[in-house]
């Protein structure tokens, strides 16, 4: 299994990869539980995507399996239209209460 691995990914250990998504992902969630603006809290999530991304494509390349890496590609495909709703929704708000302050979003209910 060992000389499947290129040696350009071998310089890096997958223990830095592990250290350094775990990092993102407790940035994001951070963030998420910590933040009250609609777009910092939409780019923590984003943040905790990017992190499982990170890990998908380094044990892809580390197992020599083009799998993670499709996986990789649909959930930058489903982020892409995350975004597109997610700050879709984000302008309505702001155009109706000319804030982006999560807590201010009870004035929608009815």
């Amino acid at each position: 299994m060992e000389s499947t691995i290129p040696e350009v990914i071998r310089t890096v250990p997958l223990q830095h990869y592990v250290f350094f998504a775990a990092a993102l992902f407790s940035i994001g969630v951070l963030g998420v539980l910590t933040r009250r603006n609609a777009i910092i809290i939409f780019m923590c999530v984003e943040l905790m995507l990017n992190a499982v991304n990170v890990l998908l494509a380094a044990f892809s390349a580390y197992r020599a399996d083009p799998n993670g890496q499709v996986f990789v590609f649909f959930i930058m495909a489903v982020a892409a239209a995350e975004v597109a709703v997610g700050l879709g929704i984000i302008v309505m708000i702001y155009r109706n209460i000319q804030n982006t302050d999560v807590n201010l979003l009870d004035r929608l209910k009815w």
